[in-house]
């Protein structure tokens, strides 16, 4: 092995570090000192917060003070450039262990950085010597594809190191692999220390009970596909983008690449600048569109996972959650991609449309990563599920809309209310649309001057219409698509019939005076 000059390993002073990563190192060596030497540590800390730059100094002091060698593992090829580029900066020099690496030279160096897939491959042709690796770090350390290696290394301490200390298996806990967690700093604290962009979020409530969960645990493609390539949730998006995004440089993530592309061709329609990216591209477009995508103000680049970790682009500005999620560490991952910040940037958006908000919190909320790691299956089963946060959701009018029924004061009708209600005193469940049809005729009769004016503020109550089904069949529990279809249409033909028969005699009850008479 080559000797490495101490003067290269002191290139970067641990004055660069910042004091929370310097702690975090100090505790980390600490245990390198008082545990066995095959000790499995995890070591816990936001996106943005610097873990890159944290391992990377491990590395550094580990090998000026022990005559052992070091691995790094990553999960992506992405991560494995980052990874060996940094370790560069830092004075290590390293050989990446990729599928066309010569190892002739592997004596020549001390640290390796490979991809999980290819080392495993190397380690079981015993192409690549590992018998004096001291130090193993794992990256992205929730992904379980790393733990079949970990029967090469039973003499090695090995660290990991993640966001979101949560297996991305549930039935593979992290607590199984790993010895103790180290929780770093919390969002919170890197956003009041102006080391991270403070998020804003805003959730439009999405109906999800057509999804779908599949084997590991997490949303199915077909089923996402099927719910957002519909028009309703394309508008939906659309709507959400210009309210809160427009101008803003965004990155829009999918559960599927199909939905990726309806999503880009409704936005290049509307004229937006906007671009798609997947793992089919090859590497020349990969770099095109991120070339793009970094140099156009108010670009819009739209996704499927590919871009939640590995990708830093400061200058976003919006994040759009276009999918539902399970994972905390998807959700966790997907919302860091904006919260790098600039001089000019201190605060990014989250639009949230797969109800993520109400299943995790904000992102930042004060988590408590022991808990989580000591006990996975109690935090997940405790997480809310979609039944039960649409129950939660109260149908809330569009500003320009709600304009249009200034005169009322409430505008809404809690269907869920009055089915208990309604239960409790022995009605039939069909009273709870007659009520609601009455309700809404009521404000639109009050908001109106005569017959025609009521009828057009009806035409406009759609949305409010079909929320209130909805409510109302999950009461029900009765949901079919076509039984659904018909009640909506035949409460707005009832609505219409209810306002012409009524009409006249409401008018006089709520203004005072026949429709016909002068104000």
């Amino acid at each position: 092995m080559k000797t490495i000059d101490n003067s290269i390993l002191d290139k970067r002073s641990d004055k660069e570090l910042y004091s929370y990563q310097k702690g975090a190192i100090d505790r980390i060596f600490k245990l390198f000192d008082d545990e066995k030497q095959d000790y499995h540590l995890l070591y816990q800390l936001p996106t943005g917060g610097g873990k890159t730059v944290i391992f990377s100094e491990i590395v550094r002091q580990y090998l000026k003070n022990h005559k052992k060698k070091v691995l790094v593992m990553t999960h992506r090829i992405e991560l494995c450039k980052q990874t060996s580029g940094m370790l560069t900066e830092f004075g290590v020099v390293n050989k990446v262990v990729n599928s066309t690496a010569n190892l002739e030279d592997q004596q020549d160096f001390s640290c390796f950085v490979a991809m999980v897939e290819t080392l495993n491959n190397r380690l079981n042709d015993e192409q690549l010597d590992i018998s004096d690796v001291g130090l193993v770090i794992i990256d992205e350390a929730h992904y379980n594809s790393f733990t079949k290696l970990f029967k090469f290394f039973e003499k090695s301490f090995i660290l990991g190191v993640t966001a979101t200390p949560l297996s991305s298996n549930i039935k593979l806990p992290m607590n199984d692999n790993y010895d103790e967690l180290i929780v770093g700093e919390t969002i919170e604290s890197l956003i009041e220390n102006e080391f991270l962009a403070q998020a804003q979020t805003y959730s439009y409530n999405v109906g999800l009970t057509s999804l779908e969960v599949g084997a590991n645990g997490d949303y199915t493609v077909k089923s996402s596909e099927d719910l957002y390539t519909t028009t309703d949730m394309l508008s939906k998006l659309m709507q959400a983008y210009e309210e809160r995004s427009k101008g803003k440089k965004t990155l829009i993530f999918n559960n599927g690449i199909n939905t990726s592309l309806y999503v880009y061709d409704a936005f290049r329609h509307a004229g937006y600048p906007i671009m798609h990216l997947d793992n089919t591209a090859t590497k020349k477009q990969r770099k095109f569109i991120l070339k793009w995508f970094k140099e156009t103000p108010d670009a819009i680049l739209t996704s499927v996972s590919i871009l939640t970790t590995g990708f830093d682009e400061p200058t976003v500005g919006s994040i759009i959650l276009n999918r539902a999620t399970k994972s905390l560490t998807l959700y966790y991952q997907m919302i860091g991609r904006g919260s790098r910040i600039l001089n000019s940037k201190s605060t990014f958006d989250v639009i949230d449309l797969g109800n993520n908000f109400h299943r995790f919190g904000p992102w930042g909320a004060d988590l408590d990563w022991q808990a989580i790691f000591r006990s996975p299956n109690f935090y997940l089963e405790n997480l809310l599920d979609d039944n039960e946060i649409e129950s939660y959701f109260r149908y809330e009018m569009p500003e320009a809309l709600r304009a249009e029924f200034a005169k009322t004061e409430d505008v809404s009708f809690d269907i869920k209310k009055a089915y208990t209600a309604s239960v409790k005193s022995g009605e039939t469940s069909k009273v709870i649309l007659e009520r609601s049809i009455h309700q809404h005729a009521t404000i639109c009769i009050e908001n109106s001057e005569d017959i025609f004016d009521a009828l057009g503020l009806a035409k406009m109550l759609g949305d409010d219409i079909d929320f209130r089904i909805e409510r109302y069949s999950k009461c029900i529990s009765k949901s079919t698509y076509n039984f659904l279809t018909w009640l909506k249409n035949d409460y707005r033909l009832k609505l219409r019939s209810y306002l012409r028969e009524n009409f006249d005699m409401m008018f006089e009850d709520i203004h005072g005076y026949a429709p016909s008479e002068e104000e």
